[in-house]
């Protein structure tokens, strides 16, 4: 079974380790079309509190149009979201949703190339933030 997201701990705090995530992926190729301050969104909603974080959806437009290419109905579940989670004062968690998952959504060979692509690429961005836990 596939795992939904791709995981990084980092051992430095939230405020330092979004930048350096959206320097990470653009270095990949990708850009962020939206963003979501999940905390925020419910505390404003439900007066909830949550540990900060912010969903980026990401996007690669070359990837995005193969697989829009490749079958239509895929981009349902474009762009990838990439969340940046506090953990605690000194610790952040990185997850981007793990391509491959999609795979298991259209029966199409097509995608494995672009998931691969794709994967290979947020797996780089993760790996460049440092230090991590």
């Amino acid at each position: 079974m596939t795992r939904f997201t791709i995981t990084a701990t980092i051992g430095q705090p939230y405020d330092e380790v979004v930048p350096a995530v959206r320097q990470a992926l653009s270095d990949q190729g990708f850009g962020v079309l939206t963003e979501i301050d999940l905390a925020g969104a419910l505390k404003e909603k439900l007066g909830v509190d949550i540990d900060r974080q912010v969903i980026l959806g990401v996007c690669r437009p070359p990837l995005a149009y193969e697989a829009i290419q490749a079958d239509p109905s895929i981009a349902t579940v474009l762009p990838c979201n990439v969340v940046v989670r506090a953990k605690d004062g000194t610790t952040t968690v990185v997850e981007a949703f793990n391509p491959d998952a999609m795979l298991g959504l259209a029966d199409n060979t097509a995608l494995q190339k672009i998931a691969a692509d794709a994967k290979s690429r947020l797996e780089a961005a993760l790996a460049a933030l440092t230090p991590a836990v």
